[in-house]
Order: C-alpha cells, then structure tokens, then sequence
C-alpha cells in the first residue's frame, strides 16, 4: 500500500499575508474580510496575518515577490477584481498576474494563493465576494491553511 501523505498540523502557528487590490474595493473588502474571518476562526492569531492594500491588480504580484522574498510567510493570499469592461485590457490583466503570482509561488516553493476574480460584470464579482456564490476570499484563506499544512507533512530531504 502507498504512503499517504495529509496535512499536519502547524498552519494556526504560520505568518499570513494578504495583498489585496483597492480597485474594485466594493468586492476586495469583502474578499479580505472573508480571508481574515477564515485564518482567525482556525486559530491564526491577528497579529500573524499582515495585509498590504495595492492600487490594482497589476501590482499584486510585485508586492507577494518581495513579500516572498523575505521568508516570514507560511502562504501569501491574493485577492482582487478584475471585471470586464469593453476592451481587452481585463484579459491582458489576467493573463499578467496569473503567470506573475504562478512564477513566484513556484520560484519560491510557497504558497500564493490566487483569490483573483475575473469576472465579466460587478454583479459576478460581488456574487463572489460573499453573495450567492460564497465568499472567494475565505475559500482562498481555507486552501493555504491546507497548503501550509500539507507543506509541513512533506519530507525535507
């Protein structure tokens, strides 16, 4: 039979943080407080969750590199709304960030966790950010706790 490796315990003990977009802070508000609703219920205490608001989307990624860099984080969250409008400039947006924040987290073998919406109207977005579809930002918060879990289960050598 296999070993299976689960997530162990640990990740109430883990920094957080969370750079969230003030673009669209209508949704991002409520994206964040879902996130922080979600790592305190599971025991992560205030003062180990750092949030760091940027202007947009676009400059998510620059801010998780050099939180990254620092290597005081167990997950980074990211959360943001980007919400179609009538050009492209939505796609090209999206496409920056999500190969961005995948790089990183890769790169750094960390969790960056994506709480993203791209969404083709405000009514999906805030649908997302606690409305009918649930809250993106705690479902984001909830998979790095696994995340951090999980990376604590995994060998080191």
């Amino acid at each position: 039979m296999p070993n299976l490796i689960e997530p162990g315990e640990g990740a109430a003990s883990a920094r957080y943080a969370i750079v969230v977009s003030e673009w669209n802070k209508g949704v991002t508000a409520k994206l964040l407080d879902g996130a922080i609703e979600t790592l305190t219920a599971a025991g992560v205490a205030d003062e180990s969750i750092d949030v760091v608001w940027v202007p947009g989307a676009w400059e998510i990624p620059v801010v998780a590199q050099k939180l990254a860099d620092t290597c005081r984080y167990g997950a980074i969250l990211t959360l943001g709304a980007v919400i179609k409008g009538e050009t492209a400039h939505d796609h090209w947006i999206n496409h920056g960030v999500t190969d961005s924040l995948m790089r990183i987290a890769t790169e750094h073998c960390l969790p960056v966790m994506f709480g993203v919406l791209m969404c083709d109207s405000l009514e999906q977005a805030l649908n997302r950010a606690g409305g009918s579809v649930g809250n993106k930002g705690s479902e984001c918060a909830e998979a790095a706790l696994k995340m951090v879990a999980t990376l604590k289960a995994l060998p080191t050598k």
